[in-house]
């Protein structure tokens, strides 16, 4: 899955749009941890804290084999804090989604989305979708154990709903690993085609993402 940052947002002005409407949806999951409904919704600042701590845990899972230990700690710290949510939760230019279950003190977060309206600051990138203003699903994770039930499908389904709001008929694109050939399959069944390459660095070590952008 993607854990990207490659859409500079652009410095907001008196016609910026504010955040999109809240995104909402209620579906059903069975794990084996016997959670039974789940919720897509927009997360707050005071998500912050448990959605970095999943961001810690699933990023290292989407790197590819090759990727050290030191370097995906690196990044982590670096890109996925919970002051670096906090500032996405509030940003006009940012929407942030994630999957929750359970109610009161039972909430527990499975996954969640970022998604980041701004020009590619990457040149790999822009090559591939140009150098106006686009969308990236910089980020759609979910916890291990959530997967296969359905959740990172309605995740996604929400993430689509969203991008929509956030840049209206704007490209929507993603990067994601080249060796990661369950994520590609999974953007593919989503609408998302291959359409070129790039560096991404990760605590400094380069890898080969694939960039991906939705057939609309």
């Amino acid at each position: 899955m993607p854990s990207r940052r490659s859409a500079r947002g652009r410095r907001a002005t008196s016609h910026d749009r504010g955040p999109s409407p809240r995104v909402r949806s209620t579906f059903a999951v069975v794990t084996h941890h016997d959670l039974t409904t789940a919720r897509v919704r927009r997360a707050t600042p005071d998500d912050a804290a448990p959605v970095a701590a999943l961001a810690a845990l699933t990023f290292p899972l989407a790197c590819p084999p090759g990727a050290s230990p030191e370097a995906m700690a690196a990044h982590v710290a670096a890109q996925l804090s919970p002051d670096r949510f906090r500032t996405w939760a509030t940003s006009v230019e940012h929407v942030l989604l994630l999957v929750e279950t359970g109610a009161g003190e039972t909430v527990r977060v499975l996954g969640y989305s970022l998604l980041a309206r701004g020009v590619p600051d990457d040149a790999d990138v822009a090559r591939v979708v140009g150098t106006d203003e686009v969308v990236e699903l910089s980020k759609i994770y979910v916890h291990p154990d959530a997967q296969g039930t359905g959740v990172a499908g309605a995740l996604m389904v929400a993430s689509l709903d969203a991008a929509r709001s956030l840049g209206p008929g704007l490209t929507l694109w993603l990067g994601t690993n080249g060796e990661n050939e369950r994520a590609q399959a999974f953007y593919r069944k989503h609408g998302f085609a291959t359409a070129g390459g790039r560096t991404y660095v990760v605590g400094g070590e380069e890898h080969s993402d694939v960039v991906m952008v939705h057939r609309t």
